[in-house]
């Protein structure tokens, strides 16, 4: 994705032409971007060999999760949804991992009949569950179990998954104690120990943390696990500056520890696969002026990209058409829902903006449209994914009718 001439491209494809044929709000992926966060990822980690879990939640798309799973990923899931859509994308069901809080009955008993990789438990319940439904299903169920380490990962308080008062995963007593409990479980065995402090880290002390605390467990526990699921939360630069997680530092931290406990290694990245290969495009509606400010009204809102709204977080936006000349008031670019929320990004010096310019909110490829909405009956945006010069529709716009 870069400016030619001052006029932005997704690969080979102009924007402007894209909103000529597509309309706004749009969602846009360059498959190359995902092509290279893969294998950058699987490069950084290749003395590991771990198995990569693409974070379903992130982006459940089912035709880039297609092209996810020929990438040679497979998939962590949340919910039967997720499960569902990762088997019908042909995802390799030995190559999928079952998290998440409180899976029901019903969600449990799909898994175990879909003979998933693992389904992660995260409290003594869910694991009494897991084995009533394998008792009446007359399976084994391979299980991991996951530990809260109560670890700060050093990243927004409402997407942080570590910490003790965080409802994920067990603490150490209780996790000690479902180890000795299950041990000669007919139907259920523990393979895995899972954990996953966060989203959007960007400093590897936490993931070191995280990994003394493991350490620490499994030293005074007389217990063998095949794997360890260490989840995702690898960080991207959404501001354009800052810092970078240095990858190469975990990554030594976690050879050492693969190397102590003979495992296998998980990783289920999300954001660091996806997050930088979508933009939203989106036109400027009005433009509205006060005495301090001017208030840029997008065509975009809080239903397509919330996570302004939810989190604080910032996402760059840029013109499609660069020039040389600046606003001389604040911009605050807003959307047109009827709530104070509904608003992007605040500015200074930005370049002169008119009516019916097109913008780019950069890095929306995770948790962009899993997170939309239908508020105020607004219709989801088109998806499309771009290779090359090649175009490829792979979600149709709403339509009102479709909601009512």
């Amino acid at each position: 994705m870069k400016y030619i001439n001052n006029n932005f491209f997704i690969e080979q494809k102009n924007i402007k032409n894209l909103v000529k044929k597509f309309s706004t709000p749009l969602y846009c992926y360059s498959y190359k971007n995902l092509k290279k966060n893969i294998e950058n990822f699987k490069n950084i980690f290749k003395q590991i060999s771990p198995l990569i879990c693409f974070s379903v939640k992130s982006n459940s798309n089912i035709l880039l999760l297609k092209e996810i799973k020929k990438l040679g990923l497979g998939a962590d899931v949340v919910s039967k949804g997720e499960l569902f859509a990762s088997l019908k994308a042909g995802i390799n069901k030995k190559k999928i991992v079952f998290s998440g809080v409180g899976k029901t009955r019903a969600e449990i008993e799909y898994a175990i009949k879909q003979e998933i990789l693992l389904i992660n438990s995260e409290s003594l319940s869910e694991v009494l569950t897991i084995e009533k439904v394998a008792r009446k299903l007359n399976k084994v169920v391979n299980i991991g179990l996951r530990l809260n380490p109560d670890t700060d990962a050093q990243t927004l308080k409402q997407i942080s998954t570590g910490k003790s008062e965080n409802k994920f995963g067990v603490d150490k007593k209780t996790f000690i104690k479902i180890i000795n409990l299950m041990k000669n479980s007919k139907f259920i065995k523990i393979k895995c120990l899972s954990v996953h402090i966060g989203s959007q880290i960007l400093n590897y002390k936490p993931y070191d943390k995280m990994l003394n605390v493991l350490d620490e467990i499994l030293e005074n526990l007389n217990y063998k696990f095949e794997t360890i699921d260490l989840g995702g939360g690898m960080g991207i630069n959404y501001e354009n500056k800052g810092k970078k997680l240095n990858y190469l530092k975990y990554k030594k931290s976690i050879i050492k520890f693969k190397k102590k406990y003979n495992c296998k290694i998980i990783f289920e990245p999300g954001r660091s696969i996806i997050g930088n290969a979508g933009i939203l495009v989106t036109k400027v509606i009005y433009l509205k002026h006060n005495k301090t400010k001017t208030f840029v009204i997008l065509d975009a809102a809080m239903n397509d990209l919330i996570r302004p709204a939810l989190y604080n977080a910032k996402h760059r936006i840029i013109p499609y058409q660069r020039n040389n000349s600046r606003s001389k008031k604040t911009l605050e670019f807003v959307g047109p829902v009827c709530e104070t929320t509904d608003k992007f990004l605040t500015e200074k010096n930005f370049q002169s903006i008119k009516e019916n310019d097109i913008m780019i909110i950069c890095d929306t490829g995770a948790y962009g449209y899993s997170l939309s909405s239908n508020y105020n009956l607004r219709v989801r945006p088109e998806e499309i994914l771009i290779n090359g010069n090649k175009v490829k529709i792979i979600r149709k716009r709403q339509k009102i009718s479709d909601i009512i």
